[in-house]
Order: structure tokens, then sequence, then C-alpha cells
């Protein structure tokens, strides 16, 4: 008998976590659920188990607390039935740039950036080594926008970008499945947590919707899904044009308008 697969969520007692969660247990996948707060965990838990008849762990951890990080690094790299890695787990950012503190910094790089590495690093060498193995990374269309103004934020969601197309470039070729998901504003606690009011912002997008077009991508084994965007050629365009940029490098010399004597 197949032992099932098993799926590690991070962040995933509400929102985009949990719904993935959901939607991978109707799949029959086995789930480890990693949040701070183990009381929704152990709810959502129950019901998973009892609806889909799924096997699920409930790990409570603060990623951006060493300890906690560490622990859940050992089971992406030791427990060999999880093949699929969700790096979902993020803070917001309210307020702009000048009105961030360190404390605010740190929190931010520390979630959204340093905790994602960290267990993608964790697990990856096991993918590719196995030949197969699956790692998505939850980033923004922020990452895009600087003229956004959420700065620290959007910088966190850049680097996931990033992040993930190196990853893909040096993984895809070992078996392994990387994928970048890119929401615009999704209703989720995210906003509440940033001390961010929604209440006269533009409609946003469901969560439900959201994972679903994102899974679609993740099936059709997409690089980058951004449900938001409906026409995919804009990205293409904007991915040639980044890459044609590399035409006119001359690393040997300065351009002409910089040696231009005024």
């Amino acid at each position: 008998m197949t032992t099932p697969s098993a799926v590690l969520i991070t962040g995933a007692s509400s929102g985009i976590g949990a719904t993935y969660a959901e939607r991978f247990a109707r799949r029959g996948h086995d789930l480890v659920l990693v949040a701070r707060d183990k009381a929704r965990l152990d709810t959502l838990a129950l019901r998973l188990c009892q609806e889909y008849g799924v096997g699920v762990d409930v790990m409570q951890a603060d990623l951006t607390r060493a300890d906690d990080l560490l622990a859940v690094e050992a089971r992406l790299r030791d427990d060999t039935r999880i093949d699929t890695l969700i790096n979902n787990a993020g803070i917001g950012q309210s307020g702009e740039f000048t009105t961030q503190t360190p404390a605010t910094i740190d929190a931010l790089i520390a979630l959204n950036v340093t905790a994602l590495t960290r267990l993608a690093s964790a697990v990856a060498p096991r993918f590719a080594q196995a030949g197969s193995g699956s790692i998505v990374n939850i980033g923004s269309v922020v990452g895009l926008a600087p003229e956004f103004g959420m700065t620290v934020y959007g910088a966190t969601k850049a680097f996931v970008l990033f992040l993930t197309q190196g990853m893909r470039h040096e993984l895809t070729a070992k078996g392994v499945y990387v994928q970048a998901v890119l929401p615009a504003g999704t209703y989720t606690e995210i906003w509440d947590r940033a001390g961010i009011d929604i209440t006269t912002a533009a409609q946003m997008m469901e969560v439900g919707e959201l994972v679903d077009a994102a899974l679609h991508g993740f099936d059709r084994r997409e690089g980058i899904t951004i449900p938001p965007l409906h026409n995919a050629e804009r990205w293409e365009t904007l991915d040639i044009a980044r890459q044609s940029l590399f035409i006119d490098l001359k690393q040997h010399e300065a351009a002409e308008r910089y040696k231009t004597v005024r």
C-alpha cells in the first residue's frame, strides 16, 4: 500500500494557508500545518480529518523564533513523506517607510524573507536528491510595484520572486518544481494584523478563488502564477524585456552617457 504524500503549509491557521490545506486535503494529501495559533490549527486539523479522512499533523511555530524555525526545518529535511512545501507565512506593512521602526522592519524581513528562504533551503536538497518535489512561494504583485508605497513589504516580495526564479533555474533540471504565486489584494486577515483599514478599498479577490487559480497554475507547472492578471502576455512581455536588457550590457566599459564631460 502506497503511503500518501504530505504537504507542509506555513501560515496555515487562516486565509490562504488554511484554504491550501483544505484544497490539498480534498485531493487526498496528508498535511503538516504550521502556524502560531495552535487552537485554530487543531480545529482546522480535526475538521479536515473528519471531512476528508487524511492525516493532519500540527506544528505550533513562530517562524521568527530561532528554535521554532529550526524545528520546522528539521521536519522538512527528515520527513520523506513531505513532497510539497507551501511557503505561505507572511506579514504585511502599514505606514510609510519613514514611519517604520527597527522592530517592524526586522519582523517583516524575518518572516517574509529569512524564514521562507530557510525552509526552502532545508527541503530543496532532499527534493533534488529524490528527483521530485514541489516548492510554492507566496509572493505579491506589490513586489513589482514600488509605486504602491508598501516599501519594505514590497521589497520582501520582490525578493520572493527573484528567489523563486533563481530556484527554478537551478532545480528544474533536477526534477523539482518551483512556483511563485503573486496575489493582488485578497480578503484575508493580513490586513487586520497589519493595522490596515480596507473598508474603503477597491474590491479584492476571495481567498478561495485565489488558491484555486494558484492550484491551476500548480497543476500546469507554471513558474510564475499571477491570478489577477487577465492578460498573461503582459508578464511575458515584461520578462522578455528584462532578459533583453542584458544584450546591451558591456561590463568592461561604462556607457557613453557616463563618459561625457560637462
